[in-house]
């Protein structure tokens, strides 16, 4: 059984990755546990004989070379502050974590005779989209946040490492996710659970900033498509194909709660806020079979359900009770000791 080297894999989307890729690879997830690492989203393998935690930075080489097997199968290189408004706020720890974190996954990757390496960026590398506009794979960089410039940095080393060193590289950029584990900070899961408990949920300026939606489990079947068989120094986009305005996506998601749409709240705009992105994915789907499976309206309704029947999970979430499960279940010493 190959083994994949996954870091950040407590996160959102890092955790769908891992529930989906540990039925057939072994898996060894290796995460700092930051406010957005929660283990309580992968509960469900944490006894599966082919998981393992090592928690540790992606900024530190000598942590990331204990951790990483030798001549292990990829690196699948998920971690990354994501958040634009704590970027606006902060971005040394984007710089730090996303530009920096990624050279050295990069460095020890190489060392450590990874055969391939995989890279999650993001589709806001591309920046603002004109009306009808669609970001393809070769189309020039354009960030407009200190995130968006972070993640633009990473792949710029993602794509030097490859020509100079030869690393067998792939990049993915997603547009925005959802689903189940997603961190209430974001627009959806804050909508859903403020919705569910009659708090106001705010909307950025006038809410016409259009985004393209992927269902969390479509994109991870995108990784593990581009991850086996994506050309090697070739990008790959994963998107919805159905870009929806935010106040659209509010106005649907309130008449999937029954509540009313007086709960929206207009709030100040987010400084630089881009007005749309969408992603062309033809070039995934021509190569690799991909297509998203989960209509929008489809697995909007069912990430409500699971919100609904999750609420200790976000109550956990919000709560920071969840940041003790890692001591609980684990404790540094063993979490560390725990290898495949």
């Amino acid at each position: 059984m190959k083994t994949l080297f996954v870091t950040g894999g407590a996160g959102f989307i890092g955790s769908e990755f891992i529930r989906q890729a540990v039925r057939r690879y072994r898996i060894v997830n290796y995460d700092k546990l930051t406010y957005a690492g929660n283990l309580d989203n992968l509960a469900s393998v944490a006894d599966n004989p082919n998981y393992a935690l090592v928690k540790g930075d992606v900024c530190d080489a000598k942590a990331v070379a204990a951790a990483i097997p030798e001549n292990c199968d990829a690196v699948v290189h998920f971690a990354a502050e994501s958040h634009v408004d704590r970027s606006i706020l902060s971005a040394e720890e984007f710089v730090l974590t996303n530009v920096l974190g990624t050279q050295v996954m990069l460095d020890v990757a190489r060392h450590r005779k990874a055969k391939r390496f995989l890279h999650i960026s993001t589709d806001e590398v591309g920046g603002d989209m004109r009306p009808d506009e669609w970001f393809s794979e070769d189309a020039p960089l354009k960030p407009n946040s200190p995130y968006a410039a972070s993640k633009t940095a990473a792949e710029h080393f993602v794509r030097a490492a490859a020509r100079t060193f030869g690393l067998d590289i792939v990049i993915t950029r997603t547009s925005n996710n959802y689903g189940p584990y997603q961190f209430p900070e974001k627009l959806l899961p804050l909508a859903i659970s403020n919705a569910m408990e009659d708090r106001p949920i705010p909307v950025y300026g006038d809410g016409m900033q259009v985004r393209d939606w992927v269902h969390v489990a479509d994109n991870c079947r995108a990784l593990l498509a581009v991850l086996e068989g994506g050309r090697s120094g070739e990008t790959y986009h994963i998107g919805g194909g159905a870009p929806m305005a935010n106040i659209d996506v509010l106005h649907l998601l309130l008449k999937i709660l029954d509540k009313p749409e007086t709960l929206l709240t207009s709030v100040t705009d987010r400084l630089g806020h881009d007005r749309r992105y969408a992603v062309d994915f033809r070039k995934t789907t021509k190569e690799l079979g991909w297509r998203p499976e989960i209509p929008f309206d489809k697995g909007l309704r069912s990430t409500v359900e699971w919100y609904r029947d999750n609420a200790e999970w976000v109550r956990r979430c919000r709560s920071g009770e969840y940041r003790t499960y890692y001591e609980h279940m684990y404790g540094e010493r063993e979490a560390t000791a725990k290898r495949i």
